[in-house]
């Protein structure tokens, strides 16, 4: 097993989405800071206000190139407040950012930034798009199509839809109750809106039933899609048992079945992470919040080398390490 590396030991980013274009390995993570706001579940103290693009052509050893800050929340026309994790999609030679920030009115949207490399500047949008709501936003290209999945818990406001629609008085299931799926969408061929209505993800259990909001690998946050022989890994963040757990289906759309952990609590309250393949290997990027001291807002990148069993399971890894 490969030793853990933190990536940017001289910042505190956090929620690494990962790429590979042109070769290189591009990490777009948030950009935590000190901003002296008092810590609660609505995640007000994760006050981001910027994002830099690092990249890397060796995880595990390689320099990390700072690309800079390439967008501010003062560049963004319909800001307001919290700028937190966003992810980045290549089509026709074009970038796209997706991001979530909360409008002037506090609510979660989802905005999107164009750049014409993957180390940006990142130039957005004047509005954001369409029917979006909720946080996280993670795209995945399967064939010619893409889809964005997305939603968070608590914070994340996802308890504030059902069915795509703003609810009078938010729903948090509780206990044996189906617990809240996050949500996944077709993009536009344009990339600049939804292509449909966004659809459920739903996890079930070895049972064939949908996992209850009080299990303690239920979906909180931290959506992330890729492919390994065939199969569909849906791997995401379980929030307040903190957990990253994946689940395996054969579309993009789901359902999707409960597997396993990836990865054992680490120092900090959040678990947010990406997998990608690089040069035949599989990589974890995750943070932690061991070089603050254990404070969950000023979290650290790290990488480490994922593998699977011969039955295509992922090996459990530990937080701790």
């Amino acid at each position: 097993m490969s030793t853990p590396r933190y990536l940017v030991p001289g910042d505190y980013m956090a929620d690494p989405s990962v790429h590979v274009f042109n070769g290189r390995i591009f990490i777009y993570p948030s950009h935590d800071r000190e901003s002296g706001i008092e810590e609660n579940d609505n995640g007000d103290h994760f006050d981001m206000k910027d994002y830099h693009v690092f990249s890397t052509v060796d995880p595990l050893e390689g320099e990390i190139v700072d690309h800079g800050k390439v967008l501010d929340v003062d560049d963004v026309p319909w800001a307001g407040r919290q700028l937190w994790d966003c992810d980045v999609a290549e089509k026709d030679g074009k970038y796209y950012m997706y991001f979530p920030l909360k409008d002037r009115n506090d609510i979660f949207r989802m905005g999107v930034a164009i750049a014409n490399s993957p180390e940006g500047p990142f130039i957005p949008q004047p509005d954001p798009m369409r029917g979006s709501y909720s946080i996280d936003p993670c795209v995945f290209k399967d064939g010619d199509e893409y889809y964005i999945y997305f939603g968070g818990l608590w914070g994340g406001q996802l308890q504030r839809y059902a069915d795509n629609k703003a609810l009078e008085n938010a729903h948090l299931p509780e206990g044996k109750e189906k617990a809240l799926p996050s949500r996944v969408v077709r993009l536009a061929p344009d990339m600049l809106q939804f292509a449909e209505e966004p659809r459920p993800v739903i996890i079930l259990g070895e049972d064939g039933k949908e996992l209850s909001a009080d299990d303690p690998h239920r979906f909180f946050e931290a959506s992330w899609m890729h492919k390994y022989n065939g199969k569909y890994y849906l791997s995401y963040s379980t929030g307040d048992s903190h957990f990253l757990c994946y689940a395996t289906g054969d579309n993009p759309y789901g359902p999707f079945t409960f597997k396993g952990v990836i990865l054992t609590p680490v120092v900090g309250w959040t678990t947010h992470h990406s997998i990608i393949e690089y040069k035949g290997r599989w990589f974890l990027f995750y943070h932690d919040s061991v070089p603050s001291g254990g404070r969950t807002w000023l979290r650290s990148l790290k990488v480490r080398e994922l593998h699977y069993t011969p039955d295509g399971l992922i090996e459990t890894m530990d937080g701790m390490d």
